[in-house]
């Protein structure tokens, strides 16, 4: 199974990005619960967001609430984050992860696959 994260990039805050996390070798059907985390520079690892195999469960960081929106579409290998009024303190390498478990976690030494990264960079 390999997960790979695309559509990061450099953008003005105030701005949009969306991130997409592409499966190949599994569908996405088999994974129970996928996530998002972000490594901002310097720092740790941290969970931005995390839906379920039908969409009915996301959760949400309080830091991306009502800005970020995750989806997983069923027809389609892929997961997205949509992210919308970007700020600085969102730049980070953004991350996607999936797990075969249904509870939707935010812890991600329970996730068992990762994308390689995607660089958010967002200006001021």
């Amino acid at each position: 199974v390999q997960l790979q994260a695309s559509g990061g990039g450099l953008v003005q805050a105030g701005g949009s990005l969306r991130l997409s996390c592409a499966a190949s070798g599994r569908t996405f059907a088999n994974f129970g619960t996928m996530g998002w985390f972000r490594q901002p520079p310097g720092k740790e690892r941290e969970f931005v967001s995390a839906i379920n195999w039908g969409g009915s469960t996301t959760r949400y960081a309080d830091s991306v609430k009502g800005r970020f929106t995750i989806s997983r579409p069923t027809a389609q290998n892929t997961m997205y984050l949509q992210m919308n009024s970007l700020k600085p303190e969102d730049t980070a390498v953004y991350y996607c992860a999936a797990r075969f478990s249904q509870p939707v976690i935010t812890d991600p030494h329970d996730y068992v696959y990762w994308g390689q990264g995607t660089l958010v960079t967002v200006s001021s």
